[in-house]
């Protein structure tokens, strides 16, 4: 099994409310390629920062490495747009930093990036591939494309408190700006993500039909985003066997998900980690709302799930995040944030 990270950017993320993926707009330029470090190593090797929101909730890369050191799984890197270079080693299909979604075509490099990501899904030699992604903003971009989609789905946040309104006057003005109303998009994926999405989307959408197509299982781990990919893939005329799985935190945030992942017929897996147990910021900032998902961590979950590895995981993360923070000790930090 491999979990493969698509990491890239958007400019969407710049908009102030959008997304808590990192302290400040100018560190959440550096999420993407930190997070790939800390998958990959265990730690930041080359990004200057440790991505925490303002609250001080760290990234959920941290908790999908617990999951990689109890399960030994493979990791792959695609570079899917990345505003900052990353120290772990990526793969390469030709895409760029996604501007703002309220202009007329912020993803220029989607169709391009699409094909070459499913050229990339076609050639893994694996029986089972789990895919994740970071992006700052993307659950905007994703509801962005959606609409473009003709797709009635709503989006998950890595606030506690869900900006949805925000997220769609945002998605209007993008439409607007393309000259798209929604659903013009329908039955032409890489149009939507081109003109509404970012270019993670187009990454994920593409290698996920790739290997589909190769007769290699497909795991979509994430929340909205990964949901947004799911259609993607259906609307491009792939109907293979498709699994979602995410967190429980997305499910509690999106009360419709189950109901979006039956129309896109996406077999859903929830997994509630059970953090309640544990006395760990790390785990106690996503009890209390925040970050929710990312770096494919629902399916990292499931797959500890399966395994009967939760409470390992539980067991692992404390030490994971010393070993990133620098502070074991932070382990009796608030859980209302440091």
């Amino acid at each position: 099994m491999r979990l493969i990270l698509c990491a890239g950017s958007t400019e969407t993320a710049s908009i102030e409310g959008i997304s808590a993926a990192g302290a400040d707009p100018d560190l959440m330029r550096q999420t993407p390629s930190a997070d790939a470090e800390i998958l990959v190593y265990g730690q930041p090797v080359r990004a200057p920062v440790v991505p925490v929101s303002p609250s001080g909730c760290p990234t959920p890369a941290i908790l999908t490495r617990a999951v990689r050191e109890v399960l030994d799984f493979d990791v792959t890197v695609v570079d899917s747009g990345l505003a900052e270079p990353t120290g772990a080693p990526t793969v390469s299909v030709g895409a760029r930093i996604g501007s703002d979604v309220r202009t007329a075509d912020p993803v220029p490099t989607a169709p391009g990036a699409f094909t070459a990501a499913r050229e990339f899904g076609r050639a893994l030699p694996d029986d089972h591939v789990v895919v994740g992604e970071t992006v700052p903003g993307g659950t905007t971009t994703a509801l962005g494309v959606l609409r473009a989609l003709g797709e009635d789905a709503t989006v998950s946040s890595s606030f506690p408190e869900n900006p949805l309104e925000q997220k769609r006057d945002v998605v209007r003005e993008g439409l607007a700006a393309s000259g798209l109303e929604p659903g013009d998009c329908a039955g032409h994926p890489r149009e939507a993500v081109r003109r509404m999405g970012d270019p993670v989307l187009a990454v994920v959408a593409g290698l996920a039909m790739g290997a589909l197509e190769s007769g290699t299982r497909v795991t979509l781990g994430g929340g909205t985003q990964l949901l947004t990919a799911g259609a993607l893939v259906r609307h491009a005329g792939c109907d293979e066997p498709l699994e979602l799985a995410t967190t429980s935190f997305v499910a509690d945030d999106v009360g419709d998900l189950p109901a979006a992942a039956r129309r896109l017929d996406l077999d859903l897996t929830v997994t509630d980690p059970g953090f309640e147990s544990g006395d760990h910021v790390a785990m106690g900032r996503y009890t209390a709302g925040e970050a929710k998902e990312g770096v494919g961590l629902g399916g990292a979950l499931a797959l500890a799930d399966r395994a009967d590895a939760l409470a390992a995981v539980r067991e692992a993360i404390p030490r994971v995040y010393g070993s990133v923070v620098g502070a074991e000790g932070d382990a009796e930090v608030d859980a209302d944030g440091p």
